[in-house]
């Protein structure tokens, strides 16, 4: 197989396409879906409009982490997709909640299939694929979808590149992966897309976060909490942090850039002087130059932009270059 670099060049000017079928689909039924869910994650379910979407995390009520997850409204039912290997988890879960709420959750990750496309031609190969018009698809904002086809786009935000997440039906995903690369997309492995997330400073569910995880800690707060809306599982310890603590946490996940060639991996020591300051989640090669990239927690003392480190047995020279987001 080619190497990151390799596969970047080609999708820099192209595009390339992944399956994203491990991750989990859900669906939310009845008119009381969107206040139900208003009522659980962190971000402003309740204000979208039809094909618009939201990213959010679900906490448990000491502030941690159980999920997060990107919100779509597709008019009559809501979408929510997930981590791999939560689905049927979050949806137990959610069911557990329903009470006399007019909402159903249910799995839809079989029924339905998700794949997706990345790069500098995605918006004609995607419109062409869809039969939607490419003025249409780059006017979207991320998480705003269009119908096309036998299902629809969603804009991306988690890659620098353009890059949208297709949804069709599961017994059409084989047509529509022919028509992506009968328009020009090629197969994109799963270490490109791995790369493109931590280049995007994007961190994942699993890897980057985990059931210990404050969201404030990941650098979710702009992104995935509303400051605004009314009460939701966990809100009071993120307000306390916000108000009481001046949103002062522990750690922040920041993205490092080592200039040096050097194995990096998930787990390394991440230092200042000697002195341990956190650890690397996840690590890859640079989808373009040279080195390494990664995403690390590092103690807030350090979280600096344009703080040198040093990472793993080898202390490998780093340096800090962006909060994860």
């Amino acid at each position: 197989m080619n190497s990151i670099g390799d596969q970047y060049r080609i999708i820099e000017t192209g595009a390339g396409w992944i399956d994203r079928g491990q991750h989990g689909r859900i669906r939310f039924d009845g008119r009381d879906a969107a206040a139900f869910l208003q009522a659980l994650l962190t971000n402003d379910v309740a204000a979208l409009a039809p094909r618009q979407g939201v990213y959010a995390a679900y906490l448990t009520p000491q502030g941690r982490m159980l999920a997060d997850l990107r919100v779509y409204h597709r008019g009559d039912h809501r979408l929510a997709i997930g981590a791999p290997g939560l689905a049927s988890g979050l949806v137990e879960r959610f069911d557990t909640l329903i009470f006399a709420e007019d909402v159903r959750v249910s799995d839809v990750s079989s029924e339905i299939a998700q794949v997706g496309v990345t790069g500098g031609r995605a918006v004609g190969i995607v419109g062409t694929a869809l039969a939607i018009e490419p003025k249409a698809l780059s006017s979207l904002a991320p998480l705003a979808q269009i119908d096309g086809g036998a299902g629809f786009a969603a804009r991306a935000d988690d890659a620098v590149l353009p890059s949208f997440e297709i949804f069709v039906p599961a017994a059409e995903v084989i047509a529509l992966v022919a028509r992506l690369e009968a328009a020009g997309a090629v197969p994109m492995s799963g270490e490109l897309s791995e790369a493109l997330r931590i280049d995007a400073a994007r961190p994942a569910f699993g890897i980057d976060m985990t059931s210990d995880t404050i969201p404030l800690e990941a650098g979710l707060l702009e992104r995935g909490i509303s400051t605004s809306k009314g009460c939701y599982v966990g809100q009071e310890v993120i307000i306390r942090v916000l108000h009481r603590g001046g949103g002062r946490v522990v750690k922040h996940l920041v993205k490092l850039r080592c200039a040096e060639s050097g194995h990096v991996t998930a787990g390394d020591v991440v230092s200042v002087d000697d002195r341990d300051v956190g650890r690397v989640t996840s690590a890859s090669a640079p989808p373009s130059g040279a080195g390494a990239i990664a995403l690390a927690y590092v103690h807030r003392d350090a979280a600096e932009i344009g703080r040198e480190v040093t990472v793993g047995e080898r202390k490998l020279p780093a340096k800090i270059v962006a909060f994860a987001s």
